[in-house]
């Protein structure tokens, strides 16, 4: 459990660079953490980096100042979509990173926003210890990427005019979906789509590039998106639209640490995912009142209209992922067989 005594106490134990035993003095294990979003403190500021802090800082304290970690927020050590490819040839440790945006160079990546797919954080979680749990980590370990924490995002869609919230209601407009499934959706739908990170939708939209965004709740707020839109469509409620953003390593770096290192990062890793759905689900409410607060209208999605994307993209996103490779074929029949 990481209470905030617990957070502080190990923030003033981070480690140095250098530890000293009696008479000796070695390096530390340095880790390198990017990640897109704006960077905060260990208990003040978008919870992604908050959890990379509070990783580097726990990681320090278990192995005695044996790993250090410096974190890079705002993709300052490496461009957002470069970071996938960066830890696969382990010229970058480790990322908190949207997983469909490896895509473009694994496709099979893309399961992690598949609209419909997932439509509760209890499903998504499930993944982990269910077979698509163990194919998705094995395909990326094969690929040389290790996952430390499962995260997922419920997402909403921030619009500089009318609320999209039904599928009819993104007719005409030029939406960033987030993932090549969810642009298909939205082209479905009659919607022309705009294909950029998160950290780049506020300019997007500033400048007319595009009239919507979808990202997570998290985004919505960290990206300050209130201050471009007139209308918010909220999934606190209920959601077609989840990411999987877990934090990565590189394995060909993890391979490198000594036994009782892995086992460290692993545990750490893992005791955080707690942590990162409280933050994931407290924005998923927080981000209304930003809202509402900037003047906004803010819509909320039900079960029969997250049905009606779901259908959609059934028959289009779905299908086309499936015929992809054998890989990704099987790593939808397998997601599909955890229920919501």
């Amino acid at each position: 459990m990481f209470t905030r005594r617990h957070l502080l106490a190990t923030a003033v134990a981070a480690p140095a660079i250098l530890r000293f035993g009696i008479g000796t003095a070695h390096a530390a294990t340095t880790l390198k953490i990017s990640h897109q979003f704006p960077g905060g403190t260990i208990d003040k500021g978008d919870f992604r980096d908050r959890l990379c802090r509070m990783f580097a800082a726990e990681v320090g304290k278990r192995s005695n100042g044996d790993i250090a970690a410096e974190i890079y927020p705002n993709s300052s050590l490496i461009k957002t979509n470069a970071q996938f490819s960066a830890m696969r040839k382990g010229a970058l440790d480790i990322s908190l990173y949207p997983m469909p945006y490896a895509g473009g160079e694994l496709p099979e990546t893309n399961i992690g926003l598949m609209p419909g797919l997932v439509t509760t954080y209890d499903q998504g979680m499930r993944w982990k210890k269910e077979p698509v749990g163990k194919a998705l980590s094995d395909f990326l370990a094969d690929k040389g990427i290790i996952l430390l924490s499962w995260i997922w995002q419920a997402g909403g869609v921030a619009s500089r005019s009318k609320p999209i919230v039904a599928p009819e209601d993104a007719k005409g407009m030029k939406v960033r979906g987030g993932s090549r499934e969810m642009d298909m959706v939205l082209q479905t739908a009659g919607a022309s789509v705009l294909s950029v990170p998160s950290n780049e939708i506020y300019a997007a939209m500033q400048t007319g590039a595009c009239d919507a965004g979808i990202t997570s709740s998290t985004s919505l707020i960290s990206f300050r998106l209130e201050e471009v839109a007139k209308s918010l469509t909220s999934g606190a409620g209920a959601s077609y639209w989840f990411m999987l953003e877990p934090l990565m390593m590189s394995k060909a770096i993890f391979d490198k640490l000594p036994k009782n290192q892995q086992d460290i990062v692993v545990a750490v890793g893992e005791e955080l995912e707690a942590f990162g759905r409280k933050g994931a689900q407290d924005d998923d409410v927080e981000v209304a009142k930003v809202y509402e607060k900037a003047g906004a209208k803010v819509s909320a999605l039900d079960a029969a209209t997250v049905g009606k994307w779901r259908d959609i993209a059934r028959d289009t996103a779905w299908k086309d992922y499936g015929a992809k490779t054998a890989t990704a074929a099987n790593l939808l029949k397998l997601a599909s067989d955890v229920a919501a």
